[in-house]
Formats: structure tokens, sequence, C-alpha cells
């Protein structure tokens, strides 16, 4: 099976959803993703990982000489492929509707025994 079609067919995990949510606003390398996600490098790197695995996710190093000018290690830049944007517009509805289940978008604290 291709990756795209292998990308195709993909559920999202909540977490998978925040990590290509993230890159879809604009952040493109993992301490930026982690950032924005607010998650682990324990949980974005793997999660990238399989994301471009799937075909969701298409990544490139950046320029030494760029990296070099700013005193930093080389980043390896990631951007949502176009499978990747419709899985994450289906996680997107699929967590719309959860959140409905809790109140109209607005989580319902239980009362206090």
């Amino acid at each position: 099976m291709s990756k795209r079609a292998e990308g195709a067919g993909t559920t999202l995990s909540y977490n998978a959803a925040l990590t290509l949510r993230a890159m879809a606003q604009g952040h493109g390398y993992g301490f930026e993703i982690m950032r924005a996600a607010k998650l682990g490098s324990g949980t974005v790197y793997p999660l990238l990982r399989r994301l471009e695995k799937g075909g969701l996710v298409a990544s490139r190093w950046e320029d030494e000489v760029h990296a070099h000018e700013d005193g930093r290690p080389r980043r390896r830049y990631y951007e949502v492929t176009p499978v990747g944007e419709r899985a994450l517009a289906v996680a997107v509805g699929r967590i719309a509707d959860q959140l409905r289940l809790f109140g109209g978008g607005e989580a319902e604290r239980p009362a206090s025994a």
C-alpha cells in the first residue's frame, strides 16, 4: 500500500491531531510544535516519525549555513501534506462532535460531593 493511500484512511489520535494542528498553524520544527501543542518531546518526535511514514507529514532539513549563522544545530522542518490536511479536517470535526457531548463545547465540571 502506498503512503498516500495508507494515510488517507488514518484516524488520528488526539495527540496526533494536536501536532498536525500546530503544524497547520505555522509551527514548523520540533520545539515549536511541542510548545504550541503543549506536548513533550517523547510524544511529539515519535508522532512526527509515524505521521511522516504514513504520508501525512513531509520534512526537510534546514540549510546548515543558516543554522550556523544563528549559532545553533540544524532544524528539521515539518509540513502537513494534503493527505494530512484531510485527516486533520476529519479529526477536527470528530473533536467538535465530542465537545458537544460536554455541553456545546464547554466542559461541564461535575458537582462536588
